[in-house]
């Protein structure tokens, strides 16, 4: 199992910008696919982004594209989620995670867009 910490979000008005970091404590991520997911209430977890353990590939998900970047350094056994032209529809509790595994999901961080 590996452990991450989300931190990062917060309130911020539509079209604002925050950057999301995820460190992996104890262990390393540099061999794993990572993604950022987010949960809005009443709907379900959905991937946002992944990445590649080289940072080479990325994917997004349509309702971001254009708007948000994921990126890494594995150096730092860390993820990023720079998220720009912020949107209200873009408020829940962000996670990341390595993608295609039952790893343990951490606290996430909320990011709250007001209009």
């Amino acid at each position: 199992q590996v452990q991450l910490v989300e931190s990062g979000g917060g309130l911020v008005q539509a079209g604002g910008s925050l950057r999301l970091s995820c460190v992996a404590s104890r262990d390393t991520i540099s061999n794993y696919m990572m993604g950022w997911f987010r949960q809005a209430p009443g709907k379900e977890r959905e991937c946002v982004a992944r990445i590649t353990w080289s940072g080479g590939s990325t994917y997004y998900a349509d309702s971001v594209k254009g708007r948000f970047t994921i990126s890494r350094d594995n150096a730092k056994n860390t993820v990023y989620l720079q998220m720009n032209s912020l949107k209200p529809e873009d408020t829940a509790v962000y996670y990341c995670n390595v993608v295609g595994t039952d790893n343990k999901w951490g606290q996430g961080t909320q990011v709250t867009v007001s209009s």
